[in-house]
């Protein structure tokens, strides 16, 4: 009996090996072994989506006044690092790094002057939404590019 409960144990393990392990090996490790340089691109637009989503999940905080320049400080202190970090990762000449790389000098640039009306007292640029989802539609281009690993 002993011997049938140790084979039913193994059994089990090798199955959930081969049903999950298999599987997360080549989803994590297939990317970096086709070719060096779509992965990163594909690093590079991953990064620039971060920065991107941190950017669109909480610029809504600071739409209206009062602003808390203090929780402002923080949140763009976050993104531009997040965008700083993401435009390093984008030093390729691919067309995927190209792209990310410019949707971070937007980020950047619309930071900035969310950042100087912030501090000025007046309110957020009137094309902002606009121009988030100008970044988001850019970001979205490079992430395609570096999947078809242009």
């Amino acid at each position: 009996m002993k011997t049938l409960i140790t084979w039913v144990i193994v059994i089990a393990i090798i199955v959930l090996l081969w049903t999950k392990g298999i599987p997360w090996w080549k989803e994590h490790h297939s990317s970096s072994t086709a070719g060096g340089t779509s992965s990163i691109g594909a690093d590079c637009a991953s990064a620039a989506a971060a920065a991107g989503d941190t950017w669109g999940s909480g610029v809504g905080r600071f739409a209206n006044p009062p602003y808390d320049t203090g929780a402002w400080e923080d949140f763009r202190s976050r993104v531009e690092t997040q965008a700083r970090r993401a435009e390093e990762k984008c030093l390729c000449a691919e067309s995927s790094c190209t792209t990310a790389k410019n949707a971070m000098r937007d980020l950047r640039s619309l930071i900035a002057e969310m950042d100087s009306s912030l501090r000025g007292g007046m309110p957020p640029p009137s094309d902002l939404v606009q121009r988030q989802e100008a970044i988001d539609n850019a970001i979205n281009s490079a992430r395609d590019l570096a999947q078809q690993g242009k």
